[in-house]
């Protein structure tokens, strides 16, 4: 109950407690004997004690004044009121020592039962108390705390200290072991009346509070925590501990887990039930030592097996569990990587023969790994970046080095393939998927490049494939080819993709330079020529050809070769041509077999097919001569006609003196025969060829970080010299430390560094 407005009943005369006292004892008595009490009658009480305090008189009583004090209020009155914090004080103990005895000897439930309803009775009733002295408090009591006196409360905290010394001191033993064994019975699985522990707690709760402003909110608590939540924490990690062990001998780990899982949500519903929210964290710590840290040992025994059985839900429960416990994922997390390694490993050994020599089985077995755990790691271990850092470990090392490459001795494999499969991708066939899977493919291969340590390797066969593509013109889409630039960019920055750039510019180009020599030859006297000649002029240094072998053009191509050269000089004055005569390719139709078909040549096999226009039989001697080209080339070239049966030849070993006839029986079921074939063996030289450039490529790249570094660091020693080489060069690839050591002493010789006299391990840098 409250007042809204102080009576203005005051008096002249004085008022003694002893006018007053009689009426008030039997209100308050009213009060905590819980019977309603109706507005007037408590305004009565309301104004006795006002009026009391209001009143003007000089108490001399030396039972109730220690000293005698003056406070003038601006009117005058006295403030008087030390007589009757005794009187209710007295009440209080006398009530409390009146109802006491009732609890006395009860246990269990009894004991709570009585100690709730005596408790809610009498905070109701003290509660109404405080607001009948209202005045009492406003202005005596805070007086009396101004002046220093810490023994002087207002009435509601007097109430709740004579609680604390008259019932809580002695049941408060009985009352706290009554609720731990309410809360076992609920443990155990037994319905209990929750009221009677919150009705407790809110009591040991309340009796912390005391009116001292300066109490922080942990000294609030002390009683809760001394009284009730150590013996509460004491009393669960005993029975955690022998419920754990009892369990464990009879269930397995993955059921264990499931019933840690229950409990500690338990907990967590029992503090929002019935507990104060501070024990919250001091019992999941304790439940957490108890139930997950004292068993981590066990855990990581069964972790690999689950694992193994892809019980992911198991695996999920685990992780979620000792996740809460400080450091606890750190092994879990180190086995974790040991089993992804192990797994890749193993994948890659089921395919190796085929693997070798097949792209797409290589990656699918690599994806597959990665694919598989990287779901894991999202779905059970809630994408922690712990575990995907240990995924990314454990692929690193199974990606670079595997059966695979072990059974190549070739560390540069890995690149090696998954530049084929992207060329597989990216190459017209019938096979090809559609864009969207097309896109997935090629991120997926991103997906395996951000763990190939040799990216230089991949650089090169990755840019010599696109250059076949385009110049072949067999890329299945511009915009897959610019899509996976893009991606190689991101990863790699544009260094590595530059020239792969310039060679799209260099396409469009020839695309506008061929239309302006038909445009040319339009408007000349050429028009009627009967060669369709296009040309691709590609810069240098951007694409990966060398100049092939020395060939001589067939006369039925000079022509327009020599119109071309004039167009070109005439529009770009100073610039030499290198006919890439290896690259070339060509169409023939024929009129000499039944049928008319039309052969997608080389350059090398239509100059060998055009000489049976004069003849249908010609020796190898005079082809070697016509054609200009080396003997090992015209070999081949020879041998893939005689199997495509459009030549025939008697001989097994072909010599200058063997024949080769044109075959006039050919016959094919297509009318567009194909027969541009690349041979193995040039296949093989190229394969070596590019395994040769890369290291060369090193070479200079490693000896361009160590002039870089030097000419920053001016002197250096040799370790340190090594691990900024390693730091720097480590996007790109892994250099050899013997690598290293032999081109810092070709840096010695071409004396861009020096070694420091008296120091064989320092190097000095020379401007």
């Amino acid at each position: 109950m409250s007042v809204a407005r102080t009576p203005n009943l005051h008096s002249s005369k004085p008022v003694n407690l002893s006018d007053i006292w009689d009426d008030l004892e039997k209100g308050i008595f009213h009060v905590y004997s819980w019977q309603s009490m109706q507005k007037k009658r408590y305004m009565e009480l309301y104004t006795h004690v006002y009026n009391y305090c209001t009143s003007i008189h000089q108490p001399t009583s030396s039972a109730s004044i220690v000293k005698r004090r003056k406070t003038q209020t601006p009117s005058g009155a006295q403030f008087v009121g030390i007589e009757l914090y005794s009187k209710l004080k007295d009440f209080l103990t006398n009530h409390l020592e009146t109802i006491k005895p009732a609890g006395e000897g009860l246990s269990g439930e009894q004991v709570l039962i009585f100690y709730t309803e005596a408790w809610e009775g009498y905070q109701f009733s003290s509660r109404v108390l405080n607001g009948i002295c209202h005045y009492l408090n406003r202005h005596w009591v805070k007086r009396e705390h101004d002046e220093g006196k810490k023994d002087v409360h207002e009435i509601y905290s007097l109430s709740l200290l004579s609680w604390k010394k008259c019932i809580f001191q002695s049941l408060s033993k009985a009352v706290t072991n009554a609720v731990l064994e309410l809360i076992e019975r609920e443990r155990n699985g037994e319905t209990i009346n929750t009221r009677l522990i919150s009705g407790v707690v809110d009591c040991y709760v309340e009796l912390g509070i005391r009116p001292d402003s300066t109490q922080s909110k942990g000294q609030q608590l002390d009683v809760y925590k001394e009284y009730f939540e150590a013996e509460f924490l004491t009393h669960t990690e005993r029975y955690y501990i022998s419920e754990s062990a009892h369990f464990l001998e009879n269930n397995p780990v993955t059921e264990y887990l499931k019933k840690v899982e229950t409990r500690l949500l338990e907990e967590q519903k029992r503090v929002h039930t019935f507990l104060h929210e501070s024990t919250q964290d001091e019992l999941a710590s304790k439940c957490e030592h108890v139930l997950i840290e004292k068993y981590l040992e066990m855990f990581h025994s069964v972790f690999n097996s689950l694992l193994s059985q892809e019980k992911n839900e198991d695996l999920a429960r685990m992780y979620m569990l000792v996740s809460r416990v400080s450091n606890g994922l750190a092994q879990l997390k180190e086995l974790f990587e040991l089993h992804v390694y192990s797994q890749g490993m193993a994948s890659i050994e089921k395919c190796r023969d085929t693997a070798q020599n097949d792209p797409k089985v290589y990656v699918s077995a690599l994806l597959n790994t990665h694919t598989k755990y990287s779901n894991l790691v999202k779905e059970s271990f809630a994408g922690d970046s712990g575990f995907m850092t240990a995924l990314d470990k454990a692929c690193g090392r199974f990606v670079n080095v595997n059966a695979v490459t072990t059974a190549c001795n070739s560390s540069s494999k890995s690149p090696e393939l998954l530049a084929r499969h992207c060329d597989a991708l990216l190459k017209k066939s019938a096979k090809n998927p559609d864009e969207a899977e097309l896109d997935e493919a090629l991120q997926n291969v991103m997906i395996l490049f951000r763990y190939v340590e040799d990216k230089d390797v991949f650089q090169k066969f990755y840019s010599k494939m696109l250059a076949k593509r385009l110049v072949q013109q067999i890329s299945a889409s511009d915009d897959a080819e610019a899509s996976m630039i893009s991606k190689l960019k991101q990863a790699c920055g544009f260094e590595y993709t530059s020239k792969l750039q310039r060679m799209f510019q260099d396409m469009s180009l020839s695309k506008d330079l061929n239309d302006k020599f038909r445009q040319h030859l339009s408007a000349g006297d050429s028009a009627l020529d009967s060669v369709d000649f296009s040309i691709m002029v590609l810069s240098s240094g951007a694409w990966p050809f060398t100049q092939g072998p020395s060939f001589s053009l067939p006369l039925e191509l000079q022509r327009s070769y020599s119109r071309f050269i004039t167009f070109y000089t005439s529009q770009h004055n100073g610039r030499k041509l290198s006919w890439l005569y290896q690259l070339s390719r060509g169409e023939l139709v024929t009129s000499c077999f039944k049928s008319r078909y039309t052969l997608q040549t080389s350059t090398y096999q239509m100059a060998v097919l055009l000489q049976y226009n004069t003849s249908e039989s010609h020796t190898f001697g005079h082809l070697l001569e016509s054609t200009q080209l080396k003997e090992d080339t015209l070999v081949q070239v020879v041998a893939m006609l005689l199997k495509a049966k459009l030549l025939s030849c008697d001989d097994q070993n072909i010599t200058t003196e063997s024949v080769i006839n044109l075959f006039l029986g050919y016959k094919n079921k297509k009318l567009r025969v194909n027969i541009n074939v690349p041979v193995k063996s040039e296949q093989k030289q190229e394969h070596e060829i590019t395994h040769k450039n890369v290291e060369e490529d090193r070479k200079l790249l490693i000896q361009a970080a160590i002039v870089r570094i030097m000419k920053t660091r001016k002197e250096l020693k040799h370790q340190q010299l090594l691990a900024e080489v390693l730091h720097q060069l480590s996007s790109r690839f892994k250099p050899k430390v013997p690598v290293i050591k032999k081109c810092v002493d070709i840096l010695i010789e071409k004396e861009y560094l020096e070694r420091v006299d008296g120091q064989k391990d320092t190097y000095r840098y020379l401007a």
